[in-house]
C-alpha cells in the first residue's frame, strides 16, 4: 500500500467516522422506545412493522432512542380508516425544552367520506406558527404511503411519496429562527386531538369506532446521530441540497392545487404584518 493511497484511505475513513450515520432500514424494536400506550403499540415481523392504537383509555406512541442533527427521515404510514374525526396521527422531530425546535407532519382525521388534512409546521427556538395544511391526491387509508422530512442547515423539505410539498429555507439573514443547533428525536404517535383537530374541534372522537389503528413500516433514517464526538454541521441526509427542475414543477403543482392553509396568506391572523419570511421583499425563488 503506497503512502499516498494510505493517506487517501485514512482520509476517507475519518470522513466516514465523523458522520455517525444511522443505517438504512430502521427497526422499531431496536431504534425506538415506548413513549406511551403500553400494549397499544404493536410491533411485528422482527421490528419491521408497527401499529399504534387509540381507545377510550389512551393513545400510543414511540420515541427514537437516538437524537439526530440533520438527515432524511422516511416512514410509510397507513392512516386510520373510516370515521377518524378527532384523531391525530403524528410523525415528527422535536428537541426538548421551552425553546425547542420541531418539524411536524400531522394527519388530522375527519368524518367518513371527508379527506384527511396533512398539517405541517416548523418550530425554531420555541417559536412555531408556520403551519401549512394540504389535502392529499389519494386516500391515505387504503394503502401505505411514504412521508419524509429532509433537513439540513440550509433548508427543510417535506415530501409525500418522494414528491416535495413544502420547502422552508433558512432565513437567519433576515432574523428568522431556523432549527440548526438542537438535536431532535423522532416521535410517532396516535392520540385524541378532538379539542381542535377536526373542524376546529366541532367534531369529537366517536369512541364507538374504537380502537382506531394506524400502521407504520419501512422506517428509514439517513442521518447524523448527535453525540459529543460527532460533528453533524455539514451533514446532508438527502440526495440533493435543493430540488431539480422536475421536483420544482411538482412542488409548484402541489402548492397551486392542494394547499388548504398557508400561514403566509393568513392576513387575518397577521393583520399587522405578515412574518418576515412571507413578505414580498423577502421571498426567494424555490431552490
Amino acid at each position: 500500500m503506497t503512502s499516498s493511497y494510505c493517506r487517501s484511505f485514512f482520509l476517507l475513513l475519518s470522513l466516514f467516522l465523523s458522520y455517525n450515520t444511522f443505517a438504512r432500514g430502521g427497526n422499531f424494536n431496536t431504534d425506538f422506545d415506548l413513549l406511551f400506550g403500553d400494549d397499544r403499540v404493536d410491533i411485528k415481523e422482527e421490528g419491521k412493522i408497527m401499529s399504534l392504537a387509540l381507545d377510550k383509555y389512551s393513545g400510543s406512541g414511540v420515541i427514537s432512542k437516538n437524537e439526530y442533527l440533520f438527515g432524511r427521515f422516511d416512514m410509510q404510514i397507513k392512516l386510520v380508516p373510516g370515521n377518524s374525526a378527532g384523531t391525530v396521527t403524528a410523525y415528527y422531530l422535536s428537541s426538548q425544552g421551552s425553546h425547542h425546535d420541531e418539524i411536524d407532519i400531522e394527519f388530522l382525521g375527519n368524518l367518513s367520506g371527508d379527506p384527511y388534512l396533512l398539517s405541517t409546521n416548523v418550530y425554531a427556538n420555541g417559536n412555531g406558527g408556520r403551519e401549512m395544511q394540504y389535502y392529499l391526491w389519494f386516500d391515505p387509508t387504503e394503502d401505505y404511503h411514504t412521508y419524509s422530512i429532509d433537513w439540513n442547515s440550509e433548508r427543510i423539505i417535506i415530501l409525500v411519496d418522494n414528491k416535495p410539498i413544502r420547502v422552508m429555507r433558512n432565513r437567519k439573514d433576515i432574523g428568522v429562527s431556523f432549527p440548526t443547533t438542537q438535536p431532535m428525536r423522532i416521535y410517532t404517535t396516535l392520540w385524541n386531538g378532538d379539542s381542535w383537530a377536526t373542524r376546529w374541534g366541532q367534531v369529537k372522537l366517536d369512541l364507538s369506532n374504537a380502537p382506531f389503528i394506524a400502521g407504520f413500516k419501512n422506517f428509514n433514517a439517513n442521518s447524523c446521530i448527535a453525540s459529543p464526538r460527532t460533528d453533524c454541521k455539514g451533514f446532508n441526509g438527502g440526495q440533493n441540497k435543493g430540488l431539480d427542475g422536475e421536483s420544482k414543477q411538482i412542488l409548484k403543482n402541489v402548492l397551486s392545487k392542494w394547499v388548504v392553509y398557508n400561514y403566509c396568506r393568513d392576513f387575518r391572523r397577521y393583520a399587522h404584518g405578515l412574518p418576515y419570511e412571507c413578505r414580498k421583499e423577502n421571498v426567494k425563488p424555490i431552490v
